[in-house]
């Protein structure tokens, strides 16, 4: 089972509701959502992506925001 597959069925909706404010490093983003740490960067530098924060030299991505972020990027298929 891949890494986000992982978590996301270890994050049950209930447990979600918890960790509205829980922010995560991108190290944590990366293994979350299966996406390099560099292509979090450039996703960063570029201006799109994951929206973050920036606290000093600090990033951080809020959990909730990226469950947002992910589940407004679902595509519906039609059956055929």
């Amino acid at each position: 089972m891949k890494p986000i597959n992982k978590i996301f069925f270890r994050l049950k909706m209930e447990d979600t509701m918890q960790h509205q404010n829980e922010y995560l490093t991108e190290k944590q983003v990366a293994e979350l959502t299966g996406r390099a740490v560099q292509t979090l960067r450039n996703d960063r530098f570029m201006g799109k992506g994951f929206p973050y924060v920036k606290m000093g030299r600090s990033v951080r991505y809020s959990l909730d925001e990226i469950h947002d972020y992910m589940k407004s990027r679902t595509i519906r298929t039609t059956d055929a």
